[in-house]
């Protein structure tokens, strides 16, 4: 089978294309790295079944030669990401889904989406069950993203429903691991960093918030069966063990011997209270179900930070103390990448976004 992979650069997304590969897919690659990283991918560039395209996907989505199947991951996935880029996450969320699935109708191709527990809003209803409208402020700062995606959703369903597209809908939940950016201002990569670093463990709000944390792995091989499948769905993707903010800093300080001090500060507007998901349909289904438990997962992602110290210092001034929405967190360079290594448009190295560019990450 070949697979478009937009977003394939990302945390997520280059996870996905690794796993095609190991089964023996072949794997087109589309990114920009607005949210991505070349490190990513720069071990498959060397496979004889990898392709890479520097893309914009908001503004088109083109492969030559047969496509069996596309995976739109494309979007930023950290709240900070999607608050900096907040035109270009509505972009990718409506322009480059609606791009993405019109490829997939040229080449008769199995669409999914890469949707997201937070189309559920600050839940009303716990735990979260797909059959869950949601509860979501649509002019709130985290808007362009929660209603991003569910535009997304939106349009993925109508053109199943007007042209027949093979699509297929996946709500992820809270995913970490390895491939993370130490900067990118999710919960996981910043505990690990600050603590790794020797910086205050930033907590919003009192703690009491609770997260469902899935490990990387376990959620590519939610992915690759519903690539496999032929149900639309919605599936919720995610870890159904239940915990909170404080409990996972305390499993992070305990893990690394950290002595970094926990400081709180201000919940940020509309941030969800509880998130759980049901994986009924999953596990029914699609045979799907987490395996990796958070010590493990844990021990495996410290370890990846730990290995790269140098990315680490320059990103904990980044994460520093209480993120204000309106102002950009301190860029952080991506990890270099020989200019040659990865292709860019009319030839030229490509080893970040352009100013401006559609997010396409993930």
């Amino acid at each position: 089978m070949r697979v478009a992979v937009t977003g394939g650069g990302g945390f997520l997304g280059s996870h996905l294309c690794e796993a095609l590969l190991r089964r023996g897919d072949s794997v087109v690659c589309l990114d920009n790295f607005s949210t991505g990283d070349p490190e990513n991918i720069a071990p498959l560039l060397a496979h004889p079944a990898f392709e890479f395209q520097h893309s914009d996907v908001s503004v088109s989505v083109e492969v030559t030669g047969r496509v069996d199947a596309v995976a739109h991951l494309a979007s930023p996935a950290s709240p900070p990401d999607y608050l900096r880029h907040p035109l270009e996450t509505l972009a990718v969320g409506s322009r480059g889904t609606e791009n993405a699935l019109l490829l997939a109708l040229r080449h008769g191709a199995r669409f999914i989406l890469a949707s997201t527990s937070e189309i559920y809003g600050d839940p009303l209803v716990h735990p979260q069950e797909e059959t869950y409208w949601g509860n979501v402020n649509s002019i709130g700062p985290r808007s362009v993203y929660d209603e991003a995606k569910r535009y997304a959703e939106a349009v993925s369903a109508a053109y199943r429903r007007t042209h027949g597209v093979d699509v297929g809908i996946a709500r992820i939940f809270n995913t970490y691991g390895p491939r993370m950016r130490p900067h990118d201002g999710r919960v996981v990569s910043s505990f690990i960093t600050q603590a790794l670093t020797g910086e205050p463990l930033t907590i919003y709000g009192d703690g009491g918030q609770t997260r469902s944390f899935c490990y990387v792995d376990d959620l590519v091989r939610g992915l690759v069966a519903l690539l496999d499948s032929t149900e639309l769905g919605p599936f919720n993707l995610g870890n159904p063990v239940e915990r909170t903010v404080s409990e996972l800093a305390s499993i992070v300080l305990e893990m690394t011997g950290s002595t970094s001090e926990v400081r709180h500060h201000p919940l940020p507007v509309d941030d969800p209270v509880r998130r759980r998901p049901v994986i009924i349909r999953a596990r029914e289904v699609l045979g799907w179900e987490p395996e990796i438990d958070i010590t493990e997962g844990l021990r495996r992602t410290v370890a990846y930070f730990g290995a790269r110290p140098d990315r680490l210092g320059a990103s904990a001034a980044a994460i520093r103390g209480g993120q204000n929405e309106t102002v950009p967190l301190a860029a952080v360079a991506p990890a270099p990448v020989a200019p040659q290594t990865i292709p860019g448009p009319a030839g030229a190295g490509v080893t970040s976004a352009a100013p401006g560019a559609t997010v396409a990450g993930g």
